[in-house]
C-alpha cells in the first residue's frame, strides 16, 4: 500500500474502484484507474490500488464503481447568506444594483436570515461537490454555525467598513480570534475589510498590523474592476493593488477577490509582496457586469495562485464552482486569444491545488495524497452528454456539470451519498427563510447600509 503505513485496527472509511485524480510532483495532473482511497481519523492515509484495499478492514465502505475520485472543489470568495438575494436584481448597471438594490435590503438583515441563507448555501454547495468556502459578511457567528451543522469546511471572516468606525475592525479581530480551530478544525478565520473604496488606508494598515501581531490572513476585494483601478489612479495616484501594499497588506497573508482590474504595472508590487497572496476569481459575475476577467496567465507567471470562486449568489446567481471552472477555462482561451490557454488540466489544478494555496488551505486540502484531510467527492460520469469519454479531463472540465457529483465527503465525513444529503434538510430550510422574505426584501425604508461611489464599486 502507497502512502503512510497502514495503523492497527479498521480504517474509518475506504472509498473503493474509483478513477484517482493524482497531482504528480511537476504540478501536472494524471488520473489512476483502479484506486481507492482510505481514511483514517479525517485524514488520506493512502491512495492505493483496489486490490488492496479491498483486504483492509474498514468501518465504512464506499464502491465507487469506476468513477472518477478529485480533491473537493473550494468556493475561494463568496457571501453565502447572499442566496437569500439570488436574481433578486439583474440586468442593472452595478451603481444601481448596489445603491438601489443589494445595500439597502442588506440594511434589514437578521442574524436569522442570515444563517437560514447560509444553511441554503451549505446545501447546495455540498450538492455541487464544494467541500470547503471562504466567506466575507455579516453575522458571521450564524454563518459559522452553519458550518458547525452542514459539515462543511470554511475559512470565515466578519466584514467591515471604515464607516462602522473602529467598531467594526474591532467585531473582526474578536470574531477571528474566537473562532479560529472550531467545528473541530474545520473553521479558519480571516480579518475582512471590505475593500479599498470603502475602507480608509489608515484602516487597511491597522489591519495588517492586526494581521501580523495575530497570525491571522485578510481577506477583501481589490481591483475589482478596471474602472475601479482608473478611478484611484485619477484620485490617488496609485492602484488598488499599490494601496495594498503602501498598507503593508501584501507583507501579510492576503486572500484578494476579483482582481480583474490588476494592471501591468500591478504585478512587480504583488511579486515584492511577502505575505502568501492568493487572487480569487469568479468569472460569471464579471460577464454580467460586462467587466474584464481575472489576468490569470500574468498571475501565474509571477508565482501567484489562482483559486475558483463564485462570489455571492446576489451577482453570480448559484455558488456552483463547477461553472466556475467551466467558464474560467473558456474566458481564458476568449480573453488571452489562444485556444492552448487554459488547458482543462490547468483549469482542474486552478480548482483544486490552487484553489487550496490561495484560500490558505495548501497543507490540508487540495490533493488527494497522505496527510491531506479527506476532503472528496466522486462524480458519475455515465450521463449521455458526457459519453464518450475520449479525454477525461476534458470530460470533466467542458461536459460534466455539478449534479454528475454523486458523493461528498469532508474530514471523512459523508456528507452526501447518491446525490442524498445527510445533513441537510433542504425543505425546511427553504420554508423558514420564506417567511422572513417580505421583511428581508423591503426597501420602502430608505436605507443603505453603505453609498456605492461610481467608478470604485465592485460586486458584492
Amino acid at each position: 500500500m502507497t502512502g503512510e503505513h497502514a495503523k492497527d485496527g479498521p480504517a474509518d472509511l475506504v472509498v473503493e474502484g474509483c478513477t484517482a485524480l493524482v497531482h504528480a510532483q511537476d504540478g501536472g495532473i494524471r488520473f489512476e484507474e483502479d484506486r481507492a482511497v482510505v481514511v483514517r481519523d479525517g485524514a488520506i492515509e493512502a491512495v492505493t490500488s483496489a486490490r488492496d484495499a479491498a483486504r483492509l478492514p474498514a468501518r465504512e465502505r464506499i464502491d465507487a464503481q469506476g468513477r472518477p475520485a478529485m480533491p473537493g472543489l473550494i468556493n475561494c470568495h463568496t457571501h453565502t447568506p447572499m442566496v437569500a438575494l439570488r436574481g433578486i436584481a439583474e440586468d442593472v448597471p452595478v451603481e444601481e444594483w448596489f445603491n438601489d438594490w443589494i445595500w439597502p435590503i442588506e440594511s434589514n438583515l437578521t442574524d436569522e436570515i442570515v444563517e437560514l441563507g447560509a444553511l441554503l448555501a451549505c446545501a447546495e454547495m455540498i450538492r455541487g461537490g464544494v467541500t470547503a468556502f471562504a466567506d466575507h459578511y455579516f453575522s458571521m457567528d450564524r454563518v459559522a454555525a452553519a458550518v458547525v451543522r452542514s459539515g462543511l469546511r470554511a475559512n470565515l471572516g466578519w466584514a467591515y467598513f471604515s464607516s462602522q468606525g473602529p467598531e467594526g475592525r474591532e467585531r473582526s479581530l474578536d470574531f477571528a480570534l474566537r473562532t479560529a480551530g472550531g467545528a473541530g478544525g474545520r473553521i479558519t478565520t480571516s480579518l475582512a475589510p471590505h475593500a479599498p473604496y470603502t475602507v480608509e488606508d489608515a484602516d487597511l494598515a491597522a489591519t495588517a498590523e492586526l494581521a501580523r501581531e495575530h497570525g491571522l490572513p485578510v481577506h477583501l476585494h481589490a481591483a475589482e474592476s478596471r474602472a475601479q483601478t482608473d478611478s484611484s489612479l485619477q484620485q490617488h495616484g496609485r492602484t488598488p493593488i499599490e494601496t495594498l501594499h503602501r498598507a503593508g497588506l501584501l507583507d501579510v497573508d492576503v486572500l484578494i477577490a476579483h482582481g480583474t482590474g490588476i494592471v501591468e504595472r500591478d504585478l512587480p508590487v504583488l511579486q515584492r509582496g511577502t505575505g502568501r497572496i492568493g487572487i480569487a476569481t469568479a468569472p460569471k459575475g464579471y460577464l454580467k457586469f460586462g467587466w474584464d476577467t481575472t489576468p490569470i496567465r500574468a498571475l501565474r507567471s509571477i508565482g501567484i495562485p489562482v483559486g475558483l470562486a463564485t462570489d455571492g449568489a446576489a451577482s453570480n446567481n448559484t455558488l456552483d464552482v463547477w461553472e466556475s471552472m467551466t467558464l474560467t477555462a473558456l474566458v481564458q482561451k476568449s480573453t488571452e486569444r489562444d485556444p492552448r490557454w487554459l488547458t482543462a488540466r490547468q483549469a482542474l489544478d486552478h480548482a483544486t491545488t490552487q484553489s487550496a494555496l490561495a484560500t490558505g488551505l495548501g497543507e490540508r486540502v487540495g490533493a488527494l495524497a497522505p496527510g491531506r484531510r479527506a476532503d472528496l467527492i466522486l462524480v458519475d460520469l455515465t450521463g449521455p452528454h458526457v459519453r464518450p469519454l475520449h479525454d477525461l479531463a476534458t470530460a470533466l472540465v467542458l461536459s460534466a456539470r455539478s449534479a454528475d457529483v454523486v458523493t461528498t465527503i469532508v474530514d471523512g465525513r459523508v456528507l452526501m451519498r447518491d446525490r442524498k444529503l445527510l445533513t441537510l434538510d433542504v425543505e425546511e430550510i427553504v420554508s423558514e427563510l420564506a417567511r422572513l422574505l417580505p421583511e428581508l426584501t423591503d426597501r420602502g425604508h430608505g436605507r443603505r447600509i453603505q453609498e456605492y461611489d461610481a467608478g470604485l464599486g465592485g460586486a458584492g
